[in-house]
């Protein structure tokens, strides 16, 4: 991959924001499965998703997977852990548990500068309010986080991979996506 960045792929049906894929979940996991580091499968039904599909998903690959969702509660972690996760997203907030296996995504700068330096960070250039894109931007962030920090939204092919990122979350675009990896090795 582009820099040795770990790809994760995400397994997304549909999103809040108006995004439906014309592929099943069974499609897009054999995609997520052959060209991902780490599969992303979601929890919120708002994005096609349920802590079911982990349980499925875990039983279809040996990858890890991220269970992918708010998360607002701590239980919610527990769950996503006891349906198979190896990893959880966690949005706006550090919970108390199971930090070294959560991925933390704040919502903007400010918070990014409150969360515990050994934590992995996700930037999402997405308002997750509205879906439009944020004023804050990657390359910001990568200034203010040293540690790991992962790239999400509004990656279409390998060129949208920015510098410093150590992941991405490719999730919309995975069809795409692929396309540009299979490109690069020609």
């Amino acid at each position: 991959m582009k820099n040795k960045v770990k790809i994760i792929a995400e397994v997304k049906t549909k999103s809040p924001f108006g995004f439906e894929s014309k592929c099943s979940w069974e499609e897009l996991f054999k995609l997520a499965n052959e060209i991902g580091d780490i599969i992303s499968i979601h929890t919120d039904s708002r994005w096609g998703g349920s802590f079911d599909l982990i349980t499925k998903a875990k039983k279809m690959t040996s990858k890890p997977i991220l269970a992918k969702g708010i998360h607002s509660k701590d239980e919610e972690i527990i769950k996503a852990l006891n349906c198979g996760a190896d990893l959880v997203l966690v949005v706006g907030r550090i919970p108390d548990i199971h930090k070294d296996k959560c991925l933390i995504e704040p919502l903007n700068l400010e918070e990014l500068k409150t969360i515990p330096k050994y934590c992995k960070i996700v930037w999402n250039s997405r308002e997750l309010s509205n879906g439009s894109l944020k004023k804050e931007t990657f390359e910001q962030a990568r200034k203010l986080w040293k540690g790991w920090l992962c790239q999400a939204s509004n990656i279409k092919t390998i060129a949208d991979i920015k510098q410093g990122a150590d992941a991405v979350i490719v999730g919309s675009n995975l069809k795409k996506f692929a396309e540009s990896l299979k490109w690069k090795k020609n």
